[in-house]
């Protein structure tokens, strides 16, 4: 049984894996002994895939941080007014946020206490810096209010949009009363920049 999980095992599967226990335990919490249990092979099967649990971590938050700069490339995000491009960025954010919620969380997790985990906080910082110039340029426009501080202001934004991974669940988006992901996504957006936005 082990030989045949191990020769249908794929270093994607076994990422989906580490990343549900990283996010249940908490990465340091992690051992390879919890993730070789949890997937159902031996450790050694494990290192036949990857170094170890912190290649794991970095594929895991690159996956999140590559859809989240991805959009920062997207047409939306480049072309029009600021205040048009920030609001594009925050909808599509909670877009990968909600398709990517495993991912994202962990992103939304780590500490610092790794190369890795050092790594992918700045690239989070990076990303934060690209929205939060865009937040200046709308401000600059005249697009945003004079009487909210800007960078108040975004840490709110980003605040209101990590928040989601908290309480968010797509099994309970599909009926059941659940949310809509497209009308979230256009929630967000109106509660940030309905409040935000100069009248029109």
């Amino acid at each position: 049984m082990t030989a045949a999980k191990r020769d249908t095992y794929t270093p994607e599967t076994l990422l989906t894996v580490a990343v549900r226990v990283f996010n249940e335990r908490g990465y340091d919490g992690t051992s390879m002994e919890h993730l070789s249990k949890a997937a159902g092979i031996s450790k050694s099967s494990i290192y036949h895939h990857v170094a170890g649990k912190e290649e794991l971590l970095r594929r895991a938050v690159s996956r999140a941080l590559d859809g989240l700069f991805g959009i920062l490339d997207e047409p939306g995000a480049v072309r029009g007014r600021a205040i048009e491009r920030v609001e594009y960025v925050t909808r599509r954010t909670v877009e990968v946020l909600m398709a990517e919620l495993p991912y994202v969380t962990l992103l939304l997790r780590v500490r610092g206490n790794t190369k890795a985990e050092r790594w992918a906080l700045e690239r989070r910082r990076e990303f934060d810096q690209r929205v939060a110039d865009l937040m200046k340029a709308a401000a600059a426009d005249g697009d945003l209010r004079t009487d909210v501080d800007i960078r108040m202001a975004t840490r709110l934004l980003f605040g209101m949009v990590n928040s989601l991974v908290e309480w968010y669940r797509p099994q309970a988006a599909e009926g059941h009363g659940g949310v809509d992901g497209e009308q979230l996504a256009e929630t967000v957006v109106r509660l940030a920049f309905d409040g935000l936005r100069t009248s029109r």
